[in-house]
């Protein structure tokens, strides 16, 4: 081991921000692929930042970043910089067991050397580990040839030498740690090595516990910061919580000028020329992609059946990026089970860039019309003049935040058999559910649908969904008085009313991530109040035998009839 003092560990977490621990509970996995990726940008600025600072670092990079990007890693190697694993999935290991956390392990090393063409010699996990709890962790790494980890962060229960870079003998092999660094304020251990504690707690502080540790220790300074730190651009998650909001955007424009100031003032490197440990050099094993065939003529209940998506925004700037990624797969899905989507977006004279947006990103597309409201009129309204716009007779709806997966369209669709007038989504539904969404957001919801319940003809578990599917001749001409939030139960009541039959599909109702909800909740309250009373009296008025005597499926057909002549 290399023991010059000058020499310090500058580490660097190739991570996008919504990777992140603080949002776990709120972005699954699965739902990566839909956000819009920023970690390339922000990584190739970290290297053009280390040139300019001539210095080399230790890459921590996700073993999906590198499946997804390997030209990206391959990049960070051609700058003299080290490649080392951050795990496949960011992924916490109390959802690990020793067997997964091994099979992650390999996972991840065959995505990065694959990539960078270099042997994996080092780890560091998502989540800071506790050497009383997670020390197993290290037979697991000897037995797979990891020389170092980088992962623990010391307590004040630890023995001394433990804050600082050490060795751990297991069954006949050495592993290097070089846990996070540390200042013991004797009540203690406050974390200095940068990343979030640069950015929360004032720097003057900072600098002179640094400052301290390289006066007085000889071991090295271990650095750390995320690419995403650079990005001062980077979209809000606004569904976190204020605490984790703050940990994870506050201060981002102070990360730039921190790093370079360290750099300019100590030495740092990576952490295998640290050590004196030569990477071995593997053969890069990356393939073609793999070319998919579309298979032609799949069996299908529908075949070429055309349907309308309709997408009210307003003031949807910032979950519009999100929208579009996620409406490709949606697309791509919709064409595999028979349907050719049109998609209608209906901008409710939106006060930000929203129409500037959505012509940027849809408005080249053929099977794309951008409607504009020139003021602005609620939800129900946007719903409403999209199907009035939709060439087709299958008309779905469904929130520009994709709070419900809009890849569900592809089950809800076939449920609009000849009888049925509407399917809604439910997450009240026994085999629904609901994440992360207020308790007294869903207090009030299920209030109503109570309520709703008692007023009208159809016994559902939701009444006030977005996420439909119509047969448009069915509710187009519907008499609909509101045009916010509210219009949405008074479309399912008032087709109720008339005699139409209305199907729930059990869906997950997800919170908000991007932006702010619209609906004013006392206002809403109120209103569902007075919407009620009137749809009560409709039923009471017609001794609930409205249309009996004419079905709603024949008026249906009627309409339609009418319409093409």
């Amino acid at each position: 081991m290399n023991q010059n003092p000058k020499k310090h560990l500058l580490t660097v977490l190739v991570e996008d921000y919504f990777h992140v621990g603080a949002f776990e509970n709120l972005i699954q996995q699965r739902n990566w692929s839909n956000f819009e990726p920023r970690y390339e940008h922000n990584t190739l600025k970290t290297l053009d930042l280390l040139d300019e600072l001539d210095t080399k670092a230790t890459f921590f990079v996700l073993g999906w970043i590198a499946e997804q990007n390997p030209k990206l890693i391959r990049e960070i190697v051609s700058r003299g910089h080290e490649v080392a694993s951050r795990g496949f999935y960011h992924r916490s290991l109390k959802n690990l067991t020793n067997e997964e956390f091994r099979e992650d392990l390999r996972k991840t090393n065959h995505a990065l050397e694959d990539a960078c063409g270099q042997k994996i010699i080092g780890y560091r996990s998502a989540e800071k580990l506790n050497f009383a709890k997670d020390s197993w962790i290290f037979d697991v790494l000897a037995e797979e040839g990891f020389v170092y980890d980088a992962s623990f962060l010391p307590t004040r229960k630890d023995e001394k030498n433990k804050r600082f870079a050490h060795q751990i003998h297991t069954q006949g092999k050495a592993v290097w740690e070089f846990p996070y660094s540390t200042r013991n304020l004797g009540l203690g251990l406050l974390p200095i090595s940068g990343g979030n504690y640069f950015r929360q707690i004032p720097y003057t502080m900072m600098r002179s516990s640094v400052q301290d540790w390289i006066q007085n220790n000889e071991e090295p300074f271990v650095m750390y910061f995320h690419v995403w730190e650079l990005d001062t651009e980077q979209p809000r998650i606004n569904a976190a919580s204020t605490y984790n909001r703050i940990r994870h955007y506050r201060k981002l424009d102070k990360m730039e000028w921190i790093i370079k100031e360290n750099l300019q003032k100590y030495d740092f490197t990576t952490v295998s020329s640290f050590l004196g440990v030569e990477v071995e050099s593997r053969e890069s094993r990356v393939e073609s992609p793999i070319e998919v065939k579309t298979i032609k003529n799949q069996k299908s209940k529908i075949k070429n059946q055309s349907v309308s998506v309709v997408i009210p925004c307003y003031n949807e700037e910032s979950a519009l990026p999100y929208l579009a990624n996620t409406l490709r797969s949606v697309e791509a899905k919709l064409n595999e089970t028979g349907y050719h989507p049109n998609f209608i977006f209906v901008d409710d004279c939106s006060k930000d860039k929203t129409l500037e947006k959505l012509n940027e990103l849809f408005g080249k597309k053929e099977n794309v019309e951008i409607v504009k409201h020139e003021k602005n009129q609620g939800v129900a309204a946007g719903i409403m003049t999209g199907l009035q716009a939709a060439k087709t007779e299958i008309v779905c709806s469904m929130d520009c935040d994709c709070t419900y997966d809009p890849h569900e369209l592809t089950k809800m669709i076939p449920l609009l058999t000849g009888e049925v007038d509407m399917v809604t989504a439910s997450p009240y539904h026994k085999k629904g559910g609901v994440r992360n969404v207020p308790e007294w957001r869903l207090f009030l919801s299920k209030g109503a649908s109570w309520l709703y319940r008692r007023t009208l003809r159809s016994k559902l578990d939701t009444y006030t969904s977005c996420f439909r599917v119509y047969r448009r001749a069915s509710v187009v001409d519907l008499p609909v008085e509101e045009k916010g939030f509210l219009g949405v139960a008074e479309m399912l009541g008032r087709l109720d009313l008339s005699g139409g039959k209305i199907v729930e599909f059990p869906s997950v109702l997800e919170v908000r991530l991007f932006g702010f909800s619209k609906m004013k909740t006392v206002r809403t309250i109120f209103g569902h109040l007075k919407l009620l009373s009137r749809l009560a009296k409709i039923r009471v008025k017609s001794n609930g035998n409205l249309l009996k005597s004419t079905p709603l499926k024949e008026i249906a057909e009627n309409s339609v009839k009418s319409r093409t002549k």
